[in-house]
């Protein structure tokens, strides 16, 4: 049986909430929040944005910052727990995510954020979060399609979020030609990237992570996917994965990669066209010096950091996505979550 085939199979036996499909739709989902209409004035005038979200909902603070920290004019921060920072004041603006609109971290940061007058812009499928910012004037909800895993909905959260920034001023959009020209190159990718009907690198990659422990390194600069990566290894493959930085691990953790045994690993490196030339020596080093049979390096392709960005979170979620279902798992499966909630909604 060829591998088109029996991944097919696969699909249709395991894939029981369609993450594939779901998957499948990113680039339209992008397309779609892309073109949203957001009924707000440009405002320069924050300090900073911070980011509330958690989990797959949460993963598009992380990109938010590092697009942020390459060319933005204010920082961007990620806050992923309960309350808010204790420094944080009202000219902070705070970006809230939940795909439910019933996550309860989030809910608890936003609830003190209007308490101490803050403007709150939401992005949710529903839930509590559209309900407690519709009774707030100084605040803006925006709806995504509901329906999906959170996880599998990164194109409609990150898109709407990436347009609340273009709208403020905060980011600068790309022109209609410029989006339309990268939403046609990652079209391309996801077709070759597809678990049916790829070119099967995906399914290579996945195949090398079989029985072995799961490195990924990446620059600073594409940290946001490469962890995101690591999650969706978690969450879609039940796996665990773990994720450094250059040039940081050169400076500590490269002592146990010396040492490890290679033959129990497969690494995946991440770059793209915009590495600092000193990090690319770096990288080439490692590649050279710690990498194994099962070692791939992803080359992040796109004519800016964004597209590298969106390049290397659609291609990895394919690669979590086989991985789970060459081990017979559902990827979308996620007891010990549902446990927990019900845990504590208990409490």
């Amino acid at each position: 049986m060829d591998n088109n085939h029996s991944i097919s199979d696969l699909v249709e036996k395991l894939d029981k909430q369609d993450m594939c499909g779901f998957t499948r739709n990113f680039v339209n989902d992008l397309e779609s929040s892309f073109a949203t209409e957001i009924e707000i004035d440009q405002d320069l005038d924050w300090s900073g944005v911070l980011c509330l979200g958690m989990g797959g909902s949460g993963a598009g603070g992380d990109f938010l910052k590092t697009i942020s920290d390459h060319s933005g004019g204010i920082p961007f921060v990620v806050w992923k727990d309960y309350g808010l920072p204790s420094w944080w004041g009202s000219d902070w603006l705070v970006i809230a995510t939940s795909y439910s609109g019933n996550t309860e971290e989030t809910l608890d940061g936003v609830t003190s954020a209007l308490k101490q007058g803050g403007t709150v812009i939401g992005i949710t499928s529903g839930g509590k979060l559209q309900e407690i910012l519709s009774d707030n004037n100084n605040s803006l909800c925006l709806s995504i399609p509901s329906g999906q895993m959170p996880r599998s909905a990164f194109g409609h959260l990150f898109g709407t979020q990436l347009s609340i920034c273009w709208a403020l001023g905060i980011f600068q959009k790309p022109s209609k030609q410029d989006i339309t020209d990268m939403l046609a190159r990652l079209r391309k990718l996801s077709s070759d990237a597809d678990a049916i009907g790829g070119n099967g690198l995906t399914l290579s990659m996945a195949k090398s992570m079989l029985g072995k422990q799961i490195g990924i390194i990446s620059p600073t600069l594409l940290s946001s996917a490469a962890n995101r990566f690591a999650s969706q290894l978690n969450e879609n493959s039940e796996r665990f994965a773990r994720q450094v930085n250059l040039p940081e691990m050169n400076h500590n953790e490269i002592v146990a990669w010396g040492s490890a045994d290679r033959n129990s690993n497969s690494d995946i490196y991440f770059s793209w066209g915009g590495l600092q030339p000193r990090v690319n020596a770096r990288l080439n080093w490692m590649l050279e010096e710690m990498s194994t049979e099962s070692s791939w390096i992803i080359n992040c392709e796109g004519q800016s950091l964004l597209e590298c960005l969106l390049y290397a979170a659609h291609i990895t979620d394919w690669v979590s996505i086989i991985l789970a279902l060459i081990e017979d798992k559902d990827p979308s499966e996620m007891a010990p979550i549902i446990s927990l909630k019900k845990h504590l909604s208990s409490i």
